[in-house]
């Protein structure tokens, strides 16, 4: 078999861009199954894949159950490609096996108690929440939406066999925010074709669920995040079509409403070719927000979106990652990003976790004749774009979207992060440049990295720095490491500069003395940093841009150079570059070759601006920087290294707010960085 997807006999006429149609969406997802059931012998054979080595589930000597729900999530997870197969082909065969028949026979014997493949029922394990509930849910979602495929196959005797163990996941305890919306799709389901729930406690989830919408389409969550779309968005839409709106029609429409917002800005969250943003938690789901074009198609009155721009994003996303080789192991999607990436994974994951990836699949589910697969491919408004750049600013989730026309690569900026957590709390998220680990040893990329130099603060307790008569034995270990910022929070857009606060650390441990205040001017291709240090006592820092991956070995190569106050680095390899210039509140720039830290590669390089402060008071200072990145080989200019013509730092600003600056830039472009007020605004 080959070693990757390929798109064999290409339309380029009706898709120019990725020459996918909706018989490539049939290949591609034949090719990612018949990888998959190598693992699958018979008819008979239980899908299940290799335990992965390191923090994802299910842990050696873990209980029966932890197993269980690993091969169940299997089962439902690759159900996201056979089913929307079996819906276009009910004789579809992978490997020579039936995957009507399959699907058929192992969801009966999971939910058919006391069967050897059977899963637990909630009343043998201890009250909590599990990820059965999870895979009810999807589960349920596809069958609301194609029940022709599986469902209608069973007799009456064997429907009301499965009942009571779907009815039980289904009435059982769920969790806050997303994960009432599995609870929903299995009641609902049930209750389209027949049999009886607690309809008092179907509404009460979708009330629960209705109540987190924050505006601008988003839902809250731990922290905003890829949950709005892929959930709220995609599964509650096929919710609406097949049962809300006939059973609750004023929450259908409430949760219709909140779609139609988010998908006013949905298309910018992807990259010019499709590509998809690492970011967030649950990123080894990688395209599953993809899911969210084809059931645009799903909305009342059809999508919003341009139909060829949505055909083009959705289908280059999918060959973001099918395309490559180092993206399977086991035959299957690895647990990371482009290739296996500890780093970024969590406990709740298992190696067939990956599969809820292919929810775009659901395109198959739309008819021939829809416009997501007759429209032309376009690239909407990136081909209006040239080398400007778009920016679309979320004030409810604290989002800023940057669409990079001469570069192709799209930013999430984030402005409402509650804890620290890379997966949210770097300062932006490129599409192109995948986000890279910590390092504990500072030049973290795209982060502001802190290190105390404070000789009271061995561990930061207020304790140490007023007089007490105590004295606390801490650990000089503690600041011989870097850390990020524990919180980010959202202080709105004025006059088109983006204002946030990076938390240092977090009160009562002195977290007003640990201030980054951040002011920030998209640009062409990159971004103009006028962040003032709030932080009160000794200490060192540094800012790094994107981390460029050393593809196949090869090292990226570093240049710098110094003009007047102005210190420049770069950074390139084969088809990418990163700058970072200084111009005030840094006392050099440097590189740094990371190990085990990038998504693409083993080794990389980051560069990145170092400061060091060891007054027992230093003062505020005004951090003035220029972050660059380029998707081609070609020379930085000299006019692309000198964004800033002139910058004014003031003491005090026209509007009486301490240390400003104004700017004006290259085009002549003049900004006024301005932080009155700034800790009266903060939002998260």
């Amino acid at each position: 078999m080959q070693k990757v997807f390929e798109v064999k006999n290409p339309d380029f006429e009706l898709s120019p861009f990725t020459g996918m149609t909706k018989r490539h969406y049939i290949e591609c997802a034949k090719y990612i199954l018949e990888r998959a059931f190598k693992h699958v012998d018979s008819l008979e054979t239980s899908i299940s894949f290799p335990t992965v080595p390191g923090k994802t589930y299910p842990q050696p000597n873990a209980p029966e159950w932890r197993y269980r729900a690993a091969d169940f999530e299997a089962l439902e997870r690759t159900f996201n490609l056979a089913g929307p197969l079996i819906h276009n082909d009910p004789e579809v065969t992978i490997n020579n096996i039936k995957l009507r028949d399959y699907y058929s026979l192992h969801i009966y014997n999971a939910f058919t108690p006391g069967h050897a493949n059977s899963i637990p029922l909630p009343e043998e394990l201890p009250d909590s929440t599990y990820q059965f509930t999870c895979e009810f849910g999807g589960l349920f979602k596809t069958l609301l939406l194609m029940p022709d495929t599986i469902w209608s196959g069973y007799t009456q005797k064997q429907k009301d066999e499965m009942v009571e163990c779907i009815s039980k996941w289904g009435h059982h305890r769920t969790t806050q925010n997303n994960w009432r919306i599995f609870n929903v799709t299995t009641l609902s389901f049930l209750k389209k074709h027949g049999y009886e729930i607690d309809d008092e406690l179907l509404k009460s989830h979708l009330l629960w669920i209705a109540s987190y919408h924050s505006g601008n389409g988003w839902y809250l969550e731990q922290t905003y995040n890829y949950y709005t779309i892929s959930l709220f968005i995609v599964y509650l839409t096929i919710w609406n079509r097949t049962f809300g709106d006939e059973f609750y029609p004023e929450i259908a429409e409430t949760i219709e409403k909140s779609a139609q917002e988010l998908y006013k800005t949905y298309v910018n969250f992807f990259g010019r070719d499709g590509y998809v943003n690492m970011w967030a938690r649950s990123i080894t789901y990688r395209t599953w927000i993809s899911g969210g074009f084809p059931v645009s198609f799903l909305l009342k009155g059809g999508s919003p979106l341009d139909p060829g721009m949505a055909r083009r994003l959705c289908s280059g996303s999918l060959l973001q990652f099918v395309t490559r080789e180092e993206f399977f192991e086991n035959d299957i999607p690895s647990l990371g990003y482009y290739r296996h990436t500890e780093y970024i994974l969590q406990n709740y994951s298992c190696a067939g976790s990956p599969f809820i990836m292919f929810i775009p699949f659901i395109a198959l589910a739309l008819p021939d004749d829809s416009p997501f697969w007759t429209a032309k491919e376009n690239e909407g408004f990136w081909k209006e774009l040239g080398n400007e750049t778009n920016v679309e600013v979320l004030n409810n989730p604290g989002i800023v979207l940057a669409n990079h026309g001469k570069t192709g690569t799209s930013e999430i900026i984030p402005g409402k992060v509650y804890y620290q957590d890379p997966n949210y709390s770097k300062l932006a998220y490129n599409t192109h440049f995948p986000w890279e680990d910590h390092n504990p040893q500072g030049g973290t990329a795209m982060e502001y990295s802190f290190r105390s130099l404070d000789p009271r603060d061995l561990r930061g307790d207020d304790i140490n720095f007023y007089l007490t008569g105590h004295k606390l034995q801490n650990s000089s270990e503690k600041n011989t490491v870097y850390t990020t910022s524990e919180s980010m929070l959202y202080n709105g857009v004025r006059k088109d500069v983006i204002y946030r606060q990076a938390i240092m650390r977090k009160p009562p441990n002195n977290g007003v003395g640990y201030i980054i205040d951040l002011a920030e001017i998209i640009i062409p291709g990159g971004i103009i940093r006028v962040d003032r240090s709030r932080m009160a006592f000794e200490y060192e820092l540094t800012l790094g841009n994107y981390g460029l991956p050393h593809i196949k070995g090869v090292k990226a190569v570093v240049k710098q150079f110094e003009d007047g106050n102005k210190k420049v680095i770069t950074a390139s390899i084969p088809g990418r570059k990163v700058a970072l210039i200084t111009y005030n509140g840094w006392d050099e720039v440097r590189s740094l070759t990371h190990e085990g830290r990038n998504a693409e590669a083993d080794e990389s390089t980051v560069v990145y601006a170092h400061k060091q402060r060891v007054e027992k008071n230093p003062p505020m200072e005004l951090m003035v920087s220029v972050l660059l990145h380029k998707m081609d080989d070609t020379e930085w200019t000299k006019e692309e290294l000198s964004p800033i013509k002139s910058f004014e730092i003031m003491d005090i600003t026209p509007t009486f707010s301490a240390l400003g600056a104004n700017i004006i830039l290259n085009n002549n472009k003049k900004y006024e960085v301005d932080f009155i007020d700034i800790d009266g605004y903060r939002s998260c």
